[in-house]
């Protein structure tokens, strides 16, 4: 029976190859993985048969190490995915002070779909929470036409955001990049608003006399990103010292979900092995 799974795993990669590219084109990044899971998975499928017929030509000492192994990379890929997908379902919180949106690919002809689903999700939120201010995080790119928060800030504004809600950082270049950056935008407009709110007041006109200590309010943030990237891109937050980041989730391409799920899980290893999450 998994011989024949395996079978059939490496004809779906395969087919599951073609269908992205000739739904996307061949830039889709990562796209290879879908062959080489079909190599793979061929070769699955011919050594399983290859001891079925010659039981006694595989040693032991080459047999277990080689399911051990492929068992440990089975059940770590599954953890990660699950982690992937409840950062995908991850609830909305309204009302929050700041989101932090992330920005994607520009192209020529205008924003890619993710971005337009991530604006998107932006412009819906915008009406549940009106006094949310969007931190608009995404450099320019060597083969892009302006900074994804150039592009972000245009897009949001023909939709009805108002300028004050808005505030661009145009300077990075990765996640980790878009999280510290923005952290730092956030810190700087609290410094100002506090500033703002304490203009004015001078010592007399503060009379002596018992006051209540009332608890500062801390700032609530929130991190809106495509769906299979949210679990990734809060835990990097929460290493940059977001502690109590809120992610929100923008719809992802359906027929390219999959394809994203598997590419982020290499990303999520990578970001470990790191130290950014």
């Amino acid at each position: 029976m998994l011989i024949w799974a395996a079978g059939i795993g490496a004809v779906l990669c395969l087919l599951y190859y073609i269908v992205i590219v000739v739904y996307a084109g061949f830039s889709v990044s990562f796209s290879w993985f879908w062959l080489l899971a079909a190599g793979f998975f061929f070769l699955l499928f011919w050594g399983g048969r290859y001891c079925r017929l010659h039981p006694r030509r595989i040693p032991l000492w080459v047999s277990v190490p080689a399911v051990t192994c492929l068992a440990a990379a089975v059940t770590v890929f599954c953890v990660v995915e699950v982690f992937v997908f409840l950062g995908a379902t991850t609830a909305d919180e309204p009302g929050l002070d700041y989101v932090i949106v992330l920005g994607a690919k520009v192209h020529e002809q205008g924003i890619s779909n993710s971005l337009k689903k991530r604006l998107d999700k932006v412009v819906e939120y915008s009406k549940e929470s009106p006094g949310t201010v969007f931190i608009l995080s995404g450099g320019k790119g060597s083969d892009e036409p302006v900074s994804e928060a150039e592009a972000m800030y245009d897009y949001l504004l023909s939709h009805g955001i108002s300028q004050s809600r808005m505030v661009m950082e145009p300077l990075s270049a990765s996640t980790v990049e878009n999280i510290a950056y923005s952290r730092l935008v956030i810190e700087k407009l609290e410094q100002s608003r506090n500033q703002s709110d304490g203009a004015g007041i001078r010592a007399g006109d503060v009379a002596p006399g018992p006051y209540l200590e009332v608890e500062v309010k801390p700032v609530r943030i929130g991190l809106l990103t495509s769906s299979y990237h949210v679990f990734r891109a809060c835990m990097i937050a929460k290493k940059r010292g977001l502690d109590d980041i809120r992610g929100i989730s923008a719809p992802s391409d359906l027929l390219l979900f999959p394809h994203l799920c598997v590419r982020e899980c290499a990303a999520i290893l990578k970001d470990r092995l790191m130290g950014n999450m």
